[in-house]
């Protein structure tokens, strides 16, 4: 299959108008070869591929088809991709070309071709990543800006990469340890309504034929039974409804945000876990921006926002206002009050030392392992206990149930 070639010359900037087309020709052997050109219109590619010996058979508009939603990991994986690409001598525009035709995502794909398409017409690459906020936030354009600036934007998308990464595996570790006991919680729930709708009703009508006092236990069964027929929907749709009230006035309040992330810092099972897991979050953010030249009181900017609660994102405001100030970081730190002491004494070693940036990241290392394992001790620990609480329920209701059954029997 045979492409046609581009031209690249810096010294004619193309119009942002200019699309994808798709080609079919023959050339001038007569054999049949297809490719893909950007132009403004169809008659462009047609004097080009002429120009080229290639006589052209169908020119048509390349389409995207609507792909899903774009996630934070097909912007991580376009990241360490082009990186890849540019440590290999590739040419910028060339790599968002290779990029895009080789994601799998096609919405990702559409996106990648709107950015070179405004690189192309000499918007710098931290500039048309900015047009897009929604995918882009300000600490990937400040990091993308500061290497275009220092030349070396290839060492700093590396960096852009594994901090991603590392970022989306230590939100997956949250929400796994999350996931499991929720949808556990939810299933029984479910069980225990269809138990109370259905089963004891069927049961209850037997009991009414014994002629007998039933036992406590199987009288608090039915009344519950009874309440759950009577008012099924009011219910249900209570607990729909409260949970989208919920959720909404947690994604549009931000004294709710700020309420919620303090509450979540002090549960107990998973307070710790997500303690641990801003602090790695906040630590590796710092660390990079530094790494990358970034002025601090500039990197505290980006900081706060990627550790995920409003609790750190309060303190580094705080931590902000005292650096720009002259007030040294571990001692803003510490006014903070929200950083363990090991953490605030390796910044104090990092800043007498002048490898802030290392020690940043050391921090990060242990609290992502931190976060590893207890995860895996929370998963250890759930599994028995979850069993219990669904034997208790389930078994519970069972017994109740079989209470009458098991007099009936010891009378006869």
């Amino acid at each position: 299959m045979a492409t046609a070639s581009r031209t690249t010359s810096a010294t004619s900037a193309r119009p942002s108008t200019e699309v994808i087309f798709i080609w079919e020709g023959r050339d001038k052997a007569g054999k049949l070869v297809r490719g893909e050109m950007r132009a403004q219109t169809p008659a462009v590619v047609n004097v080009t591929l002429r120009r080229q010996g290639i006589a052209t058979t169908k020119v048509k508009k390349k389409t995207f088809r609507s792909g899903k939603k774009i996630s934070d990991k097909d912007i991580s994986l376009f990241t360490r991709q082009l990186a890849t690409m540019m440590k290999a001598g590739v040419p910028l525009l060339q790599s968002f070309d290779i990029v895009a035709k080789g994601h799998a995502n096609p919405s990702m794909s559409k996106l990648i071709q709107d950015i070179r398409g405004d690189v192309e017409t000499g918007t710098s690459l931290n500039q048309a990543f900015r047009k897009f906020p929604l995918y882009f936030d300000p600490l990937f354009c400040n990091l993308v800006g500061a290497g275009e600036q220092a030349g070396i934007l290839e060492d700093l998308l590396t960096r852009l990469a594994i901090y991603k990464e590392k970022t989306i595996a230590i939100k997956g570790k949250i929400k796994s340890a999350m996931f499991y006991p929720i949808s556990i919680l939810v299933v029984a729930f479910v069980v225990t309504a269809v138990i109370m709708i259905w089963v004891v009703p069927a049961f209850k009508d037997v009991f009414k034929s014994f002629g007998a006092d039933l036992p406590g236990p199987t009288l608090v069964v039915m009344a519950i039974s009874d309440f759950f027929v009577k008012w099924w929907y009011l219910i249900f749709g209570g607990i729909f409804g409260a949970l989208y009230l919920f959720f909404q006035s947690w994604k549009r309040s931000l004294n709710m945000q700020r309420a919620m992330d303090r509450a979540l810092l002090k549960a107990p099972i998973f307070g710790a876990v997500i303690r641990k897991a801003s602090i790695a979050r906040w630590t590796r953010t710092l660390a990079t921006m530094f790494a990358a030249g970034v002025p601090l009181v500039e990197s505290l900017d980006s900081v706060g926002g990627a550790a995920g609660n409003a609790v750190y994102l309060d303190a580094t405001k705080k931590i902000q206002a005292e650096v720009s100030t002259g007030t040294s970081l571990t001692v803003a730190m510490q006014n903070a009050d929200v950083f363990p002491n090991m953490v605030t004494q390796m910044v104090s070693i990092g800043e007498e030392s002048g490898s802030l940036d290392s020690m940043l990241g050391k921090v990060a290392d242990f609290y992502e392992a931190e976060v590893d394992d207890a995860v895996d001790a929370l998963a250890s620990l759930m599994e028995p206990l979850i069993m219990v609480i669904l034997g208790v329920l389930i078994g519970g209701l069972v017994i109740a149930m079989y209470l009458p059954i098991f007099k009936l029997g010891a009378v006869v």
